[in-house]
């Protein structure tokens, strides 16, 4: 065995020990204004091998493999190319390359369709991609503000108290989507609760969102859809400072600050992308009666990125972050939570990191990828209502993901094949204690999984199929989830696809059930039947996406339909009260529910001048069997808090070099939100209005030396003021009954110092 170890060492070893005197150099211009490209990266495909162009534009990399060797050029906003070229020894190649500008990121590489690196244009599996300068025109501080703009999917505000945040893709909870930190599925049940709150821009280079059924690649619960966020990976010497502050009517505030850089070694074998962001929030009261309507935040996250190149084909990557967040709702804030009428208090200590080894060999055949993800979290939380002192409670959490991933790359026929296997171990241990409500949670949950798909595709065809086969300790039999996609590209930027998958969500507790929220004067708790059975789900999608250049004008449209069928879909009774007073509720099942509808995507850009891009969802959410949630409202089928419109606009104008102005618009149609008796007499179901939140942001860049840049900015979010008018008041209130944009009116200004 010891000398099997040894062999497998040297072999991985070998491309590092390799050295070969072959060079290569040369500049990248802006094709349209034939200006030098800074910081343009320049990677030998396949390999570890690469850099980015110095402040003048030029690059040179030193002792390349020889032979016959692809060059990649990259730039954020301009088209990526591959270049071949031949290495020879004891020579310096030069190779001068041109980039041109372009908006439609389709060569873009992105890895959550098929859990490798794949052209965006390529997947058979829409994935679309939110990047930094999203977060910047928006003027967004957190995940949970930016994917708003993104069709399909909606972010709201679900209580008063402590501001928990809900994410819906195409129609369905939070409980049905996957969350992805860096591809790991780390998002624990308790994390979901606030954790799109807790994920700072700083920290983030991409959030790749794909809509549909993801269980066979990533487990249970990606039944609507997978959001991966993709944290920054150093890649020049750089220092960015930013603050953003935000006032709103009642002098409230919201301030936040980042700090982060990079620092790379001169042979570019060890880099470190360190991040730090704080923000501060006063609540917000809307009508004056006490009661806050956002709660008070405290959050500060630091943590760093790191990777270190073993060899040309191989890499070591580690990641590390550490967030307290402490949020306080309800009424008279600056005392204890127990002297209050109602209080929801929250204190997290979070701390997460990653590590990965990948491995490609050098024919770009194979590929293997270890890898471990862990996130630990304390809560220390008061939910509690009428000056409740047994309302304290205390919560651990602790999330675990490691794998082993193996793919094989293989001519077949005139298509190429790709073959993936692999194997996981997800691991979850929470304890949800609140003795005052004799609530003692202590759920372990251990799910093994393997998985394996293979892909034939070329320029115009790709078919995928594939399965996942898990083991998860709360269910007696094993669960297969079987995936197939399929891809016709008949010509140039036309692309269709079409797509199967089922999912499963275990009978286990969910960020929904370990929140306690205000109700009537008292608090509402959810308990799990214990009859629950697991519930399954099957989809389906069916996509065209065409994408067309003229001249300088840039035009893309993609219309997706989708439809989910949910078997003993998990629905929410209200059981009555129990001896303390609450109000209880059971998670069980119904017959079954369905969701279908159409995204439609549209852009369109005229240089780097215009941006234009509009998303709009048409959908119903419907159960088979009409559901009586209260025995004061009739039964009926329409889920609930699931608008059947809603759409959002982004508009991005450059009048002048250096200047511009962002507009931004989300649009929210009527739905149904459930409204508890407590200030009202009984619980009704209430037909909220439509609501339009729209904003607008001014930058202007100021360039101070060389590459030096101080941008600053102003606007207004929410400038019709659409905030819930229907408010209930006092400690009586309601705390999840909350609708509409999350802000009121709020004014803005920023500065952000680029080194």
């Amino acid at each position: 065995m010891k000398k099997i170890l040894v062999c497998l060492l040297t072999v991985l070893a070998m491309p590092m020990l390799a050295q070969y005197d072959a060079h290569l150099t040369g500049h990248v211009l802006d094709e349209a204004t034939g200006e030098h490209m800074a910081f343009v990266n320049v990677q030998l495909k396949g390999t570890n091998i690469g850099t980015v162009t110095d402040e003048s534009g030029h690059y040179l990399l030193k002792d390349l493999p020889i032979g016959r060797q692809t060059i990649v050029f990259s730039f954020v906003g301009y088209e990526t190319l591959e270049m071949p070229i031949t290495i020879i020894e004891d020579k310096t190649v030069e190779l001068k390359m041109s980039l041109r500008e372009v908006s439609q990121q389709l060569n873009n590489v992105v890895v959550t369709a098929n859990r490798y690196a794949t052209k965006r244009q390529e997947t058979s599996t829409i994935v679309n991609v939110l990047n930094p300068k999203l977060f910047e025109t928006t003027a967004v501080s957190c995940v949970a503000d930016v994917l708003n703009f993104q069709p399909g999917l909606r972010v709201e505000n679900s209580c008063s108290n402590c501001g928990k945040t809900d994410l819906r893709i195409n129609g369905l909870q939070g409980q049905y989507t996957q969350i992805l930190m860096d591809s790991r599925p780390v998002f624990s049940s308790m994390a979901s609760v606030y954790g799109l709150e807790q994920v700072p821009a700083a920290m983030i280079d991409r959030i790749e969102v794909m809509r549909g059924g993801g269980s066979a690649i990533y487990g249970a619960n990606a039944i609507a859809g997978v959001v991966n966020i993709i944290t920054k990976e150093p890649v020049r010497n750089f220092v960015n400072i930013a603050n953003t502050s935000n006032i709103n009517e009642h002098a409230g505030y919201d301030i936040n600050t980042d700090l982060n850089g990079s620092v790379m070694s001169e042979n570019r074998k060890i880099g470190a992308y360190l991040f730090a962001s704080h923000r501060t929030r006063s609540a917000y009261d809307r009508d004056l009666d006490g009661f806050s309507e956002l709660p008070q935040l405290r959050s500060t996250t630091a943590g760093a990125r790191l990777f270190f190149k073993t060899s040309a084909y191989s890499k070591i990557t580690m990641e590390y972050h550490h967030t307290t967040d402490y949020r306080r709702g309800g009424n008279r804030r600056d005392e204890e939570p127990h002297k209050a009428d109602i209080a929801e208090q929250l204190r997290h200590n979070i701390d997460a990191g990653s590590v990965a080894f990948d491995w490609y060999s050098p024919d770009e055949k194979h590929f293997v990828s270890a890898y471990s993800a862990i996130q630990h979290i304390g809560r220390d939380s008061y939910f509690g209502a009428g000056r409740d002192t047994a309302a304290y409670g205390r919560s651990t959490d602790l999330t675990s993901n490691t794998g082993l991933q193996y793919r094989f790359s293989y001519p077949c026929g005139l298509m190429k094949g790709d073959l993936t296997v692999g194997a996981e171990y997800n691991y979850n241990g929470l304890h949800d204690k609140m003795l005052g409500y004799n609530r003692d949670m202590n759920q372990k949950v251990h799910v093994v999984g393997a998985y394996a798909q293979n892909e034939w595709k070329n320029d115009h065809w790709s078919v995928l199929i594939g399965a996942r086969l898990e083991k998860h300790n709360l269910l007696k039999m094993p669960v297969v989830t079987p995936r197939a996609t399929f891809r016709y590209t008949p010509i140039e930027g036309l692309v269709f696809r079409a797509g199967y998958s089922s999912g499963y969500r275990a009978p286990q507790a969910y960020d929904e059930d370990l929140h306690v929220a205000a109700v009537g004067g008292s608090v509402s708790l959810i308990t799990l039947d214990p009859k629950l059975r697991p519930e399954y789900s099957h989809s389906a999608t069916l996509s065209a996406d065409w994408y067309r250049q003229f001249g300088k004008w840039e035009v893309n449209l993609t219309a997706e339909g989708f439809y989910t069928y949910l078997q003993d879909v998990f629905f929410l009774r209200e059981d009555g009260m129990d001896a303390a007073g609450n109000l209880l509720f059971t998670r069980t099942n119904a017959p079954g529910a369905w969701v279908g509808g159409l995204n439609i995507e549209g852009k369109v850009v005229y240089g780097p001048w215009v941006t234009f891009q509009l998303g709009y969802t048409y959908q119903q959410s419907r159960y088979t069997v009409a559901q009586q949630w209260s025995a004061d409202v009739a039964p009926q089928t329409r889920m609930l808090h699931t608008p059947d419109n809603y759409a959002y606009m982004l508009i991005d104008v450059e009048p002048v070099r250096d200047f511009t102005i962002s507009i931004n618009g989300k649009a929210t149609g009527s739905m149904l939100v459930p409204h508890l008796a407590g200030y009202i007499p009984q619980d009704e179901e209430v037909k909220t209005p439509s609501f339009w939140d729209l904003g607008i942001r001014l930058a202007y860049d100021i360039h101070l030396y060389k590459h030096y840049c101080l941008e600053v900015s102003a606007g207004i979010k929410n400038i019709l003021d659409q905030f819930q008018r229907d408010i209930d008041k006092g400690e009586f209130r309601d705390a999840n009954y909350i609708y509409g944009p999350s802000t009121p009116r709020t004014y803005f200004a920023g500065l952000a110092l680029k080194l």
